[in-house]
């Protein structure tokens, strides 16, 4: 309804989007050094008990918080379908996948990822959660692009959930 405040997220939600957000941050490290997937989440998981990190605090809030199953399924399957989701992807884009921001790269491919593996994540949160994630990390008008590009994926790819909701 008009005037409703709308809903805080729960604590199960925040702890996905959470996960997320290390996701990506993963994702944007194994593309841009090269190293092993394996060897990034170690890294990710080592830095809680760095005390010298300079940001410390809040990074061990959001490893402490975060849906660490979630987070492990989300970084190592989206490098093991990496050809399939750089294959949903590619012709949807105005560009060259190799010309895409990397950030906005490991957004989508997230998001290609949700779309096509974990059907039991409602199209919109996926969508949802891509914007909010180019929002955060992305240049500044990112999260349009992520949201053009989730949103044609979804249509592909969950064409029947995404004509039900728009009935």
């Amino acid at each position: 309804m008009k005037g409703d405040k709308p809903r805080a997220p729960s604590a199960a939600q925040q702890s996905r989007h959470a996960a997320r957000e290390l996701a990506v941050q993963g994702l944007y490290q194994w593309q841009m050094t090269g190293k092993s997937i394996t060897a990034v989440e170690a890294e990710f998981r080592s830095q809680v008990a760095d005390e010298d990190m300079e940001d410390h605090e809040n990074w061990h809030k959001v490893m402490a918080f975060a849906d660490l199953a979630l987070f492990h399924e989300l970084l190592h399957n989206v490098v093991r379908f990496k050809a399939d989701l750089d294959a949903d992807i590619s012709p949807l884009l105005d560009r060259r996948l190799e010309e895409l921001d990397p950030i906005e790269l490991a957004i989508l491919r997230l998001g290609a990822y949700e779309l096509s593996r974990r059907l039991e994540v409602p199209y919109r949160a996926v969508i949802n959660e891509g914007v909010e994630l180019a929002k955060s990390f992305g240049a500044t008008d990112s999260h349009k692009y992520v949201n053009s590009i989730l949103d044609k994926l979804a249509g592909r790819l969950r064409g029947a959930e995404v004509a039900a909701r728009r009935r």
